[in-house]
């Protein structure tokens, strides 16, 4: 394995919103994935329900996604495998998936309420009008900031 990627230890994986090969929620799911099998994930989970959000719409398991990382695959073939293993996508499919995971927002799912206020609120945000991705990117500096 020669990609070791980001030590979660020291700074946040990437942001839900950056795409790799269509698919928001990517990106972090490789940091995250990387940083579980070297070590460094610190607070991080990996196979979480957001990394679930993207396995569920392929039809992939967090475990083969783990094999196939540690590989040392690029994030190029990652998107690869994530595009020819599981449910195919078209690229219309992957873009209107995005689009609406990109808009998700806890605070919607009255199952869901009540954690979501709890995250939310010590960090500023209006739990009605913050999406989920958003509260990430705040949640991540957040946490980086106290560290510095």
């Amino acid at each position: 394995m020669n990609n070791k990627g980001k030590d979660l230890t020291k700074g946040p994986p990437r942001s839900p919103k950056v795409k790799i090969g269509g698919y928001v929620i990517l990106g972090r799911t490789i940091d995250k994935c990387r940083a579980l099998l070297w070590g460094n994930i610190g607070e991080y989970h990996f196979d979480c329900p957001l990394d679930n959000m993207l396995f569920g719409f392929k039809g992939v398991k967090g475990d083969d996604f783990k094999a196939f990382v540690r590989t040392g695959a690029s994030d190029e073939e990652i998107a690869r495998w994530i595009d020819q293993n599981g449910t195919r996508k078209s690229e219309e499919e992957k873009r209107k998936w995005s689009d609406e995971v990109i808009k998700t927002n806890p605070y919607e799912d009255p199952e869901r309420r009540d954690w979501y206020v709890e995250q939310v609120t010590p960090l500023g945000l209006e739990p009605r009008s913050t999406p989920l991705f958003d509260w990430l990117e705040a949640d991540d500096k957040a946490s980086y900031q106290k560290a510095a």
